[in-house]
């Protein structure tokens, strides 16, 4: 609860994956990977309830077992590659008011984001009443740079790959881009329902840094975050 708006922080997790097998319940630094978010929503001041949808059982009782809530089985139809991840929150909406229970917002957690922290969710919560926002999407700098990206021709030259007024600019010339970062989405109840959608003319950004912004996708993710993981720790006990 935060200015006396109730908020659900729903963590989506299926069972398949095609990069990853088994991604969300994968061992890193000794906790499953879904642990990690589940004991950060916990963790955070304003959260009312933290729950998992899941089509699958071991998902579901890892869940329980950290702390999170698993109310049903998400349907096979919400579980497969094409799958987005607001048709799983409409989900949510729908079945908690057929189940009699409503929040005033909705927070969405993905599990593939274990650097991201309680304060980041308490501080885009924070973020989103002083903006008087619909939404909140987190977003982190471009680790590289738009502008030197291009697609290539059949025969890969590179005659017109940059722009000839940014073929001798330094980077610190350059505007700074932003992407999402898949770790935090805020949005009222009601503006999920009715614009099925976190974007919006008021939806503002929650900018993180570059370090709590991995999203494990393949296997090169999952080293480099135990890599992160393993060098925080390292810090925080020296500290």
């Amino acid at each position: 609860m935060y200015k006396g708006k109730s908020i659900l922080g729903l963590i989506p997790a299926r069972g398949g994956s095609k990069r990853l097998p088994g991604k969300n319940i994968r061992p890193l630094l000794g906790k499953p990977l879904i642990a990690w978010t589940i004991e950060q929503a916990l963790e955070s001041k304003y959260l009312d309830r933290v729950i998992v949808s899941t089509d699958s059982k071991e998902i579901a009782e890892i869940s329980k077992k950290y702390g999170a809530d698993v109310p049903f089985i998400r349907p096979y139809e919400l579980a497969t590659d094409e799958s987005k991840s607001i048709d799983v929150s409409l989900h949510v909406i729908k079945w908690m008011e057929e189940n009699h229970k409503s929040y005033d917002l909705l927070m969405l957690l993905q599990p593939t984001s274990p650097l991201r922290n309680s304060s980041d969710i308490d501080k885009a919560i924070e973020l989103f009443f002083e903006k008087d926002a619909s939404a909140i999407i987190s977003v982190c700098e471009t680790e590289n740079h738009p502008y030197w990206s291009n697609i290539l021709p059949p025969d890969h030259c590179m005659k017109n790959f940059l722009k000839k007024h940014l073929s001798n600019k330094n980077k610190q010339d350059l505007p700074v881009f932003y992407r999402l970062n898949g770790a935090i989405y805020l949005a009222y109840w009601n503006y999920l329902k009715q614009n099925k959608t976190f974007f919006g003319s008021n939806t503002f950004a929650y900018v993180m840094p570059k370090e709590r912004s991995l999203d494990i996708d393949e296997e090169l993710d999952f080293i480099q975050a135990e890599i992160l993981m393993e060098r925080i720790k390292c810090i925080r006990r020296r500290g």
